[in-house]
């Protein structure tokens, strides 16, 4: 170190006279030229050419041998008042430059008139991996300030990137910036730019102690991307809609923030930037049978646009006119299994702790939904915070898909001391619905007595589904199913069997004939939408959604009633040539719904919404996993020819309609991660359940599972998880957790480990059998050196002897505890061992 700070020092000593500095350090790399006043330096990764002539500009901008910033207006600081902007493009005079080994500092950046001065010192830190910019900046005195850019970015063109991913997981995706001036503002404090095509990405954080950093993203007048980052001391307030500064997206204008006051004084700000590289940390793996660009495509830009800020996750896209968030939507979280970026799932939990905190009322009702304006409102149902009861109706699902994605998202961080959090709340938001059912019979009833009173109670709003209502009940269920495990998971027995009691009291209700009081149409062979209060039956149209959740959230087990269901829609798909499954498939009754649905089909009366396909993959993928598949590759077909940017697609043409873009058009792809490839994260375990076709025979996915990097082998009647110290497979369904040197096998769907083994090496373990009476499996410790494994075997016969066995000598017989579980030691061979245990 001594040797190079000495070499250093006597090279600026050299130059000083030539006015040329050049300085190349491992990667650090350094070039001055004083007589134009550039210098260019950065690392192996990042490149920035600094122009200090009588201004302050980062005018190019290099990413792995990538300009991605090259003209007089790069990288800057600017603040723009009501009468007049001020830019380190024009200082007062030109700043002064020091280098060290490793460090450019740029002082006397100020710029400005008699009004406001604004002086900055602009600090860049070179290191291995990343550039730090450090910023002091003071102004002379206060200012109320309308836009502000602190630095601006403008990239070469609204293509240089395809999209960035926020903080909290979500994404700005410059396709949707399809006009001029397109501005998109969120509250974040990093950005990461990408590039699947060059598999280039930079990173942007800004770190400011004490500080609100928000983000914009514009389409310039001449097509180049213009990225703003603002540091204040509050919130950033959007400046529109119609008086509720709520709208994240405008267009024709690039002043999405409300003006704010600066005090004056100092204040600093850090800005590192760093590369990534794309497609290494986005990689899915290898994919077979189906088109594995467009799958992690779909991922990667459709399912992320419901995201609309921080906080703020829905299914519709931050860029439709009013922005809406439908909490009656279940699927949130479940994206989050497909889309398998912790960014997202950390961001969904400040999401669901804020709807805890804003979106419940005092009762346990869950505000429906929240827009940027009031437009969709109940006259009188809206807060503050923009959450409200739609105008259609009082949409009663929300209260069981709240639940549902804060149990999903439990599942796939395995955070317990979040989901104890919101244990009260989801038992008020499960109590609040549970209490509506007055008759006692397992079914809820929704606010209206019938159609006649022409208001929406679900997801499917112009459609006046009323008082016993077969679409909520279904989702109750599975709120329920899945809030029983997390309440016996954070001890309350009590609230869990009282949960459970209930689901099965719904599941043989619903299951009843509609002459009974249920919601089987033994005419039309199908569950029906909903009961009125004078038992009138209405939505005997099959109505997708509701027979799939009926069949994909275990409500119907009747294998017959499961194979009627799902052939008769596969055979109007087939008459029809349709590419996805409609809303119905066939109309519903005269006034069943508003006016505007009919003729048939129309809208919610009968067009493909693609936010039902995971459930209709569940479906068909126990059943017939080949159907499922088909529909998965149809909607990857469909987003090759139009990135699936609709929000539904017309039943005639099939063709894309409606400005109002849902993210859930990715649910097919969620669909097949979760049901086909079995990808199923769980709180205490990661559980696989394929349902592989020949098609897709040799599929290997790469998994991020609770900071774990798995790697999954599909083939037919073949899986495998590994986390690269452990290994197991198995020619049926089964659970994998690992944790410091012990590896856990969990049977089949059980919650509680079949085994754990323990021990200080690798171990690789393909189990044969697993029954009762016998466990037999083959297992391997790659490497030179025996190692010492503990087995302890659970879930055994309690006080029962069996016989361990292993290639092919036979151990003394062990006797199992009283809870049902027995352990042995055994000095591993480097070579396949067989293990078998037996009763008796």
């Amino acid at each position: 170190m001594l040797i190079r700070r000495t070499l250093a020092f006597r090279i600026f000593l050299c130059v000083v006279s030539l006015h040329v500095l050049n300085i190349n350090f491992a990667q650090t790399v350094i070039v001055n030229s004083a007589k134009n006043k550039t210098i260019t330096f950065g690392n192996r990764k990042i490149k920035l050419t600094l122009d200090y002539n009588q201004k302050a500009n980062v005018s190019a901008l290099e990413v792995n041998g990538q300009k991605v910033i090259d003209g007089n207006a790069g990288i800057y600081s600017e603040v723009r008042t009501a009468s007049t902007t001020y830019s380190s493009l024009h200082t007062n005079s030109s700043p002064a430059l020091a280098v060290t080994e490793n460090t450019v500092r740029v002082s006397n950046v100020s710029y400005g008139n008699n009004d406001l001065i604004i002086s900055e010192t602009w600090k860049f830190i070179i290191r291995d991996n990343d550039i730090k910019m450090d910023v002091e900046r003071t102004f002379s005195k206060p200012a109320l300030v309308e836009e502000v850019a602190l630095p601006s970015f403008n990239f070469n063109n609204i293509n240089t990137w395809e999209g960035a991913y926020q903080g909290y997981g979500g994404l700005a995706w410059f396709y949707l910036f399809n006009e001029k001036l397109c501005t998109y503002g969120v509250h974040t404090n990093s950005s990461r730019f990408w590039n699947s095509k060059t598999g280039n990405g930079l990173k942007v954080s800004v770190d400011a102690a004490g500080k609100q950093v928000a983000m914009k993203y514009s389409r310039t007048n001449d097509d180049h991307l213009k990225y703003a980052i603002t540091v204040s001391d509050g919130e950033m307030i959007p400046r529109f809609d119609s008086g509720t500064n709520r709208k994240r997206f405008i267009r024709q204008r690039t002043d999405v923030w409300s003006a704010f006051n600066i005090a004056a004084g100092k204040t600093s700000q850090c800005v590192t930037l760093s590369y990534f590289d794309f497609n290494k940390e986005f990689d899915r793996g290898k994919f077979v049978g189906v088109n594995g660009e467009q799958v992690s495509s779909v991922l990667n830009t459709v399912a992320r646009i419901g995201v609309i800020d921080a906080k703020h996750f829905g299914g519709n896209s931050w860029h439709t006119p009013y922005g809406p968030i439908c909490l009656h939507e279940q699927y949130i979280a479940q994206m989050g299994l497909a889309i398998n970026d912790n960014t997202y799932l950390q961001g969904y939990k400040e999401c669901l702790d804020y709807y805890r905190d804003n979106a419940i009322k005092r009762d346990g009702r869950v505000w429906a939904r929240w827009a940027y304006n009031n437009v969709d409102i109940m006259p009188g149902q809206v807060t503050d915070k923009g959450f409200y009861e739609a105008q259609w109706g009082f949409l009663m699902d929300s209260n069981p898909d709240l639940v549902t994605n804060v149990a999903d998202l439990f599942d796939q961080t395995g955070d317990r001391a979040w989901v104890k959090t919101h244990q009260r709340s989801c038992e008020k938001a499960l109590d609040w619905i549970i209490n509506r059912d007055s008759d006692k019979d397992g079914l809820v009833e929704m606010m209206t007595d019938s159609y006649k009173e022409k208001r929406g109670s679900d997801w499917i709003d112009i459609i006046w589904a009323a008082y016993e209502n077969a679409f909520v009940n279904a989702k109750l269920y599975h709120a329920l199913t899945k809030w029983t495990i997390v309440e016996r998971e954070l001890g309350n027995t009590v609230k869990a069997q009282q949960y459970q009691d209930f689901a099965a009291k719904l599941k043989t209700s619903f299951n009843k004939s509609t002459t009974e009081g249920g919601f089987w149409d033994d005419e039309k062979k199908c569950y029906v939408h909903w009961l009125d209060k004078d038992k009138s039956v209405h939505g005997r149209n099959m109505v997708t959604p509701v027979n799939f959740m009926a069949i994909a959230y275990g409500i119907c087990d009747d294998d017959a009633r499961v194979k009627t269901i799902l052939d008769d829609i596969e055979t109007q798909m087939k008459k029809e040539n349709l590419f996805f499954w409609p809303l119905t498939m066939s109309s519903y009754a005269d006034g069943e719904g508003r006016e505007t649905q009919y003729p048939f089909p129309s809208y919610e009366n009968g067009d493909l919404f693609l936010s039902w396909g995971a459930v209709g993959v569940k479906a068909y993928a126990d059943y017939k996993p080949e159907l499922a598949l088909k529909y998965v590759t149809n909607v990857m077909d469909r987003y090759a020819k139009d990135g699936l940017a609709y929000q539904r697609y017309g039943r005639k043409k099939q063709d894309g309609l409606g400005d109002d873009i849902l993210s859930g058009n990715s649910l097919s792809v969620v669909g097949l991660y979760h049901a086909i490839y079995g990808i199923n994260p769980l709180y205490n375990r990661f559980y696989l359940n394929p349902h592989i076709t020949s098609q897709l025979a040799g599929t290997q996915l790469k998994y991020n599972y609770q900071g774990q990097k798995l790697l999954i082998d599909l083939d037919l009647k073949k899986y495998t998880v590994s986390n690269g110290r452990f290994k197991i497979t198995s020619d049926k369904d089964f659970g994998f957790s690992s944790l410091g040197n012990q590896l856990f096998y969990f049977n089949g769907n059980t919650s509680a480990p079949s085994f754990i083994a323990k021990t200080g090496g690798e171990l690789k373990v393909e189990l044969k059998t697993w029954s009762a009476d016998e466990m037999d499996w083959i297992q391997n410790t790659p490497g030179k050196k025996k190692s010492n494994i503990t087995y302890t075997i659970n879930q055994l016969a309690p006080n029962s002897f069996y016989t361990v066995t292993i290639d092919p000598k036979q151990r003394p017989v062990i006797k199992s505890n009283t809870r049902g579980s027995l352990t042995f030691d055994h000095l591993s061979s480097t070579t396949n061992q067989r293990i078998t245990i037996t009763k008796g």
